[in-house]
């Protein structure tokens, strides 16, 4: 299921990244890699602000919904 389904405050597990070469580079470069655990820790309108690797990254609904877990 898509990232956007997780609510605020749980945790889960990167299954895999969909999309082009490019999408999955540059999600990889920011700790978005199969295996990884991810946090919602808001959602603000069609943001997301995720916990990664001890990082806050904010991403949009349409880059979150590449992200399986």
């Amino acid at each position: 299921m898509p990232l956007t389904f997780i609510r605020v405050g749980q945790s889960a597990s990167i299954k895999a990244i969909l999309g082009k070469d490019a999408t999955k580079k540059f999600l990889g470069s920011l700790g978005f890699t199969a295996g990884e655990s991810v946090t919602v820790v808001a959602k603000n309108g069609g943001n997301l602000i995720l916990c990664i690797k001890d990082s806050r990254i904010a991403l949009d609904c349409s880059m979150a919904q590449r992200i399986q877990v």
